[in-house]
């Protein structure tokens, strides 16, 4: 799939998200150091590392100048949502993301508690469809849904998109279909990225960078191919080479 016209304006470090999943933020911090010469511009802090070092990590790095993607997977009664949405904006963070299995009334609230605080045009809230360690087959087995999983993800986005949010967390195999389906303005931000050599981990539905991008997503995830490398600024340096 051709870039689409309204990401050509963003640099590869734009669109290349890379996960701090490392214990401390003294590693965060080490680890966006290292790639800073390579001109890094976006990270994810995910659950633990949030949890453990909390907004004032968040403050650090958007100090250097980063855009960081807060990735908390939001999922509660929509009032509780829209509590923890305002004190994230509040906190100074920009990017952050729900889950879409919270509901219509729980995206709709978060987008609520971003137009009452005037940050429409600065917030990128992303709606998180199904993790990319779900399968066809844990969709009936364990969750009880009985939708096709590729159906229950376009469904999912569809929600996210009625509900205002600026794009979705998916699969970079169901990305080309969101694209078709929502609009090329409609974020596909994909995790699950690994490049042939690597392990998948805890990941089920994997693509490469390249095949990634090809199939639509908008924005990479990439952590552990970057931070478990021998040399981490040459990995990034490798990845970022997939945009061009």
């Amino acid at each position: 799939m051709a870039i689409s016209p309204h990401l050509a304006h963003l640099s590869p470090q734009q669109r290349l998200i890379v996960a701090l999943d490392v214990p401390t933020a003294a590693d965060a911090l080490t680890l966006v150091t290292t790639l800073t010469p390579a001109g890094l511009a976006v990270v994810k802090v995910g659950m633990s590392l949030f949890y453990k070092a909390g907004l004032p990590l968040v403050v650090e790095l958007q100090a250097q100048g980063l855009t960081v993607f807060v990735d908390l997977k939001l999922h509660d009664i929509p009032s509780t949502v829209a509590r923890t949405t305002a004190v994230l904006l509040e906190g100074g963070v920009r990017w952050l993301n729900v889950h879409t299995l919270g509901g219509q009334s729980m995206m709709q609230e978060t987008m609520a508690t971003v137009a009452k605080l005037g940050l429409q045009a600065e917030a990128t809230v992303l709606g998180v469809t199904l993790l990319t360690s779900h399968t066809a087959e844990t969709l009936p087995n364990e969750l009880g849904i009985d939708r096709p999983l590729e159906p229950m993800v376009a469904h999912l986005a569809q929600q996210a998109k009625l509900a205002g949010l600026s794009g979705v967390v998916c699969s970079a195999k169901e990305a080309g279909a969101i694209a078709q389906q929502q609009g090329a303005h409609f974020l596909r931000v994909c995790p699950g990225i690994r490049l042939p050599e690597d392990a998948v981990g805890d990941q089920a539905r994997v693509l490469t960078p390249q095949r990634a991008l090809e199939a639509g997503a908008t924005h990479l995830v990439v952590g552990r191919p970057i931070y478990g490398a021998s040399s981490p600024l040459k990995a990034y340096q490798a990845l970022l080479a997939h945009f061009i």
